[in-house]
């Protein structure tokens, strides 16, 4: 009985997969603009302070050639690319130490921070001078960022130690860390003194902080092995009404992350042969975590935003789509568009000055053939080929 209740689940997941992979025939949203800006190295979140008017895009250095081999003296250097968020020109770069993950801004002090490993970067938002260094614990991976305006705190999220480390945005002293109790991605407050952290554990679920006593309270669950939701990396809420919207690159014990031309680790078995991963929006109530509803989304999430203006959340995914979700009340949503973008955009940022969203990827080549032999056990072969000249920030807004 338990094997022909997983074979109807694999073949509602693929229904809902394919339906996800369907837009709707016409949406509010499109391309208003995709500004080639050039500029080599990797990247991952991308971030717009709507007050200060600016963009700021951690950028990688440029790999080494053959056999690991440095990179030219030329080659691009680790570094804080920052952009006019209305020109989308170059305003200039903060160097940096390490690769970067994510950044963050204190309109009110000026003090910008960066995830840059194996530290954190704090930096001046209108020189663009890096002021200190911010060392955080052994084992301690910064990733994503988020500054909370409640108590003008930074908070930085480790993978490898599954905390947050908890920064005063005025001088840059280190408060303390937090226990998350799982990998942690994206976060959001709600200005009252509450931090939501989306979990990249399986079966997926998001912690809640209490800022003020720098504690995790409690934990929202997105089901169990079979039916919660993994690799959430996305998260928003509607403050307001107290909605979180969770967005989830996969359901059940086959779900997984990728980025493309870089898969991500091999993942656990499938519930059945051929079944598709369902890549889901879980929609959810931030006062008691029950679950409202899941929506399909067009992709494998990475990021997620909320404006309130226009009450939509929006999904940004590695396959170049980004899924529009309306609250229409605080029980009833819908998919509203899914909307081609770029491949590979797959981290998101609002400008709620303008209400424009903005994603970032680059042009691929061919692929390459594959390799005579297979790579080692745990290592990546190699993806298409980055065009060069080619990073391209990609803006949507309102027809």
């Amino acid at each position: 009985m338990r094997r022909f209740l997983v074979a109807g689940a694999a073949i509602a997941a693929c229904a809902l997969t394919a339906l996800a992979q369907q837009p709707p025939p016409d949406g509010p949203y499109k391309v208003l603009r995709a500004a080639k800006v050039g500029g080599e190295g990797g990247h991952d979140y991308i971030y717009a302070d709507s007050v200060g008017r600016r963009l700021y895009i951690p950028r990688g250095a440029g790999r080494g050639g053959p056999a690991g081999t440095p990179p030219a003296p030329d080659a691009p250097k680790n570094r804080i690319s920052v952009y006019n968020l209305d020109s989308l020109e170059l305003v200039g770069e903060v160097p940096v130490i390490g690769s970067g993950n994510g950044a963050a801004v204190d309109p009110k002090s000026g003090h910008g921070f960066a995830t840059t490993h194996p530290s954190i970067t704090m930096f001046d938002t209108k020189t663009l001078k890096v002021l200190k260094q911010i060392d955080v614990a052994q084992g301690n991976s910064p990733d994503g960022i988020y500054f909370d305006p409640f108590n003008e705190r930074v908070y930085s999220f480790s993978h490898g130690t599954h905390d947050a480390t908890v920064i005063d945005a005025k001088d840059g002293s280190v408060v303390g860390t937090i226990d998350l109790g799982g990998t942690p991605e994206q976060a959001v407050g709600d200005g009252k003194g509450t931090l939501y952290v989306v979990m990249q554990d399986r079966p997926g679920g998001v912690a809640v902080v209490d800022v003020k006593a720098m504690k995790t309270t409690t934990h929202y669950s997105f089901g169990d092995a079979a039916t919660g939701n993994g690799s959430c990396n996305g998260l928003a809420l509607d403050a307001k009404n107290g909605v979180l919207f969770a967005a989830c690159a996969g359901v059940g014990p086959g779900a997984a992350r990728g980025t493309p031309g870089q898969p991500a680790a091999p993942p656990p078995p499938p519930a059945a042969p051929g079944a598709m991963p369902l890549t889901q929006m879980v929609i959810l109530s931030a006062k008691d975590g029950h679950i409202i509803t899941k929506l399909p989304l067009a992709g494998g999430s990475d990021g997620a935003v909320f404006n309130p203006a226009t009450m939509e959340a929006f999904s940004s995914h590695s396959n170049g789509t980004m899924t529009i979700v309306k609250e229409k009340n605080p029980t009833t949503f819908e998919v509203e568009q899914n909307l081609q973008t770029m491949l590979g955009a797959r981290t998101i940022t609002l400008d709620t000055k303008t209400n424009h969203l903005f994603v970032m990827s680059e042009e691929r080549g061919p692929a390459p053939p594959p390799p005579a032999t297979p790579p080692p056990a745990g290592q990546r072969g190699g993806g298409p080929p980055i065009v060069p000249g080619s990073f391209t920030i990609v803006v949507v807004g309102i027809k």
